[in-house]
């Protein structure tokens, strides 16, 4: 992770740590950036960026801040105003864009905001781009053999324009549309759409399918993105979804690439769930792709044991749907993410999409002819235990020898009963200490006998 972009792009309270001038800068660069790699292969033709964002306040600032700067350096600003991240992502790809944007702080109070950039072939951008936008950021830019103490502006007709592009946003609508295989008449759908992106699409999907659609959190204003509602807080969309005597619930995020749903039950269908549910079913068809889900490491245990049960193998890769995505793309796998509700499918998407997680749940249901409940059936969630712990130095403490060795001994203690993760945090001074058992009170036990050794041995804050 760089100074300013995480893994998932640069993220902060809006104007406190992420101001409208480094989006402006931002936009000046990429303007300037893809005119540049253009004009050396010979095309004059302005280069084309895509944005979209969220419903909060921040966000239209934020829009027009990167507006100004790529036009301002001379490429062309095309607006899908309010939609989604995964949108975004298909519609930079399909319409050889040179690059997107989408303006979203994901599941963050309304007060955060981001910047999300999305390379011409639709996937997170590369990290030497990002290094590059950091370099200008700094007043260090050092790109095409030259350094570069300021870029130039486009003069006369050289100036870029904005183009008010909501068709493209509805042809995502169509797209989304366009994959569903079954009729859903006579299903009663609930969806939580967080006060956020997906608030004018979701809906008009599933009443396309024909299903009896009930929508909540549909009403932003700005401020109330998030706010108890959608996947954060999914405890609304589980009460409504008993109450109304719903099939399911889908709860989104406020960029809506994360999905969690709600059986007919109201109990919680995780990430976890959704890869176990998906995985199986794709097996069974003779189209799960290496015969492989990928995972990350926060995966629960008993999805492992699932998987072992089902003759499924499965890969575990770091933190964050950008190391998914990357290792599918590496080793053909076509389906992969996150307890958090980010789901990839390969095969339509090269991100995760909460819309497009809920019409494959829906198809499941429809194929199997089964509930929510019923196919979730075989995978028996594992008690978890994380405690977090802050420290003087994150790497210093997670790899001081004593704590490394109790780590090994409660590994082999717990053998195949169980696991232990220790892992530093990304974005402060913590490490994590996790462990699932087959009971709370053994995952509590251990992971209080690995921070004792951490303050033992001098590394608490």
């Amino acid at each position: 992770m760089g100074k300013y972009f995480g893994t998932d792009g640069f993220r902060g309270e809006a104007n406190v740590v992420l101001t409208a001038d480094h989006a402006f800068k931002v936009g000046r660069f990429l303007g300037w950036y893809y005119n540049e790699l253009r004009r050396r292969d010979g095309n004059t033709e302005p280069a084309k960026v895509v944005i979209g964002k969220d419903t909060r306040r921040s966000s239209y600032m934020f829009e027009y801040s990167l507006v100004s700067g790529l036009v301002a350096s001379g490429a062309d600003a095309y607006l899908l105003h309010v939609t989604t991240t995964p949108s975004v992502a298909y519609i930079t790809r399909q319409d050889d864009f040179d690059c997107g944007i989408m303006i979203s702080a994901s599941h963050n109070p309304y007060y955060d905001n981001g910047i999300k950039l999305i390379s011409g072939s639709g996937e997170k951008m590369r990290e030497d781009v990002i290094d590059l936008i950091e370099a200008y950021l700094d007043g260090n830019l050092v790109v095409f053999d030259s350094k570069w103490e300021t870029i130039p502006y486009a003069t006369k007709e050289r100036i870029g324009c904005t183009v008010d592009y909501v068709s493209g946003r509805n042809r995502y609508i169509g797209y989304l549309i366009s994959l569903g295989m079954h009729s859903l008449k006579g299903m009663k759908i609930g969806l939580d759409c967080a006060n956020g992106s997906s608030w004018n699409i979701a809906k008009a999907v599933f009443d396309a399918f024909g299903a009896k659609t009930y929508v909540i959190n549909a009403e932003p204003n700005g401020t109330n993105i998030n706010r108890d509602a959608g996947s954060t807080h999914i405890e609304g969309l589980q009460k409504y979804v008993v109450d109304n005597g719903l099939d399911v619930g889908f709860a989104y995020d406020g960029d809506a690439d994360r999905c969690l749903a709600v059986d007919e039950n109201g109990d919680i269908v995780n990430g976890d769930h959704i890869l176990y549910i998906c995985g199986k079913y794709l097996k069974d068809q003779g189209a799960l792709k290496n015969n492989t889900v990928v995972t990350t490491v926060m995966s629960n245990f008993g999805l492992y044991k699932a998987f072992d049960e089902l003759g499924i193998d499965y890969a575990k890769t770091d933190v964050g749907d950008k190391y998914v995505y990357e290792y599918m793309v590496n080793n053909d796998c076509c389906i992969g993410g996150e307890q958090s509700g980010h789901i990839i499918f390969s095969k339509y998407a090269t991100t995760g999409d909460g819309i497009l997680t809920s019409i494959k749940m829906v198809e499941v249901m429809k194929e199997k002819k089964q509930s929510l409940a019923e196919l979730k059936k075989g995978f028996t969630v594992y008690p978890q235990v994380l405690k977090n712990i802050r420290v003087k130095d994150k790497r210093e403490a997670q790899n001081d020898k004593d704590v490394l060795a109790k780590v090994v001994e409660v590994a082999e203690e717990l053998g195949d009963s169980g696991r232990i993760l220790v892992r530093e945090s990304g974005t402060e001074p913590v490490v994590r200490v996790m462990v699932e058992a087959e009971t709370e009170d053994i995952c509590n036990k251990y992971v209080d006998a690995v921070i004792d050794v951490i303050k033992a041995k001098g590394h608490v804050e």
